[in-house]
């Protein structure tokens, strides 16, 4: 059966017919589902948020065709896996950009420059984006960001330390920022 499902999906992609491919990844706070476009990396999903409705929103903001490919996600599951063991600081991974625009996507590309081991302010991100005074928005664009944990929006934290809000649930942020060196 799965050799028949490989055969499947390389002749999709082959014909041209697969424009979002996916694939789950057990990791310590549950399941992630990883979503690829040829020109990369386009949606992570959180263990608490609905796969299904991760997979529906895909196949109608990118393109109704998608489909369960793990092998084109291998790099993505093997750099995730290192991050999660400790053992990987940067991710090199191609990233599609295509769910976010505007002040979001400014953010978005701030927050991807953050540091292993580093955090910044909601106010700092905002001013990396272009409006320092645009706090609300840069925190509203960590909340949509379609790509956590590479572009890591757990780095971002409210102005006076505090955590502020994160998709995965403030437990898993807590957790990431553990993992990469903060108590």
């Amino acid at each position: 059966m799965k050799a028949e499902l490989k055969r499947l999906t390389d002749r999709a992609a082959a014909e041209g017919l697969l424009d979002v491919a996916y694939a789950t990844l057990d990791s310590p706070f549950g399941r992630i589902l990883l979503a690829a476009t040829p020109r990369g990396l386009v949606r992570v999903g959180l263990p608490n948020q609905d796969a299904g409705e991760v997979l529906g929103d895909l196949a109608e903001r990118v393109s109704p065709r998608v489909l369960e490919a793990p092998a084109r996600l291998d790099d993505a599951r093997r750099q995730l896996d290192l991050y999660f063991r400790g053992e990987l600081h940067e991710f090199d991974l191609p990233l599609d950009w295509q769910l976010t625009t505007g002040f979001r996507e400014k953010v978005q590309h701030a927050i991807a420059e953050i540091p292993y081991g580093e955090t910044r302010s909601y106010m700092q991100v905002a001013a990396s984006a272009g409006n320092k005074r645009a706090v609300r928005a840069a925190g509203t664009a960590c909340g949509s960001n379609p790509i956590p944990l590479v572009v890591p929006c757990h780095r971002v934290l409210r102005t006076g330390g505090s955590l502020g809000g994160y998709g995965g649930g403030l437990p898993m942020k807590e957790a990431l920022l553990e993992l990469e060196g903060f108590q």
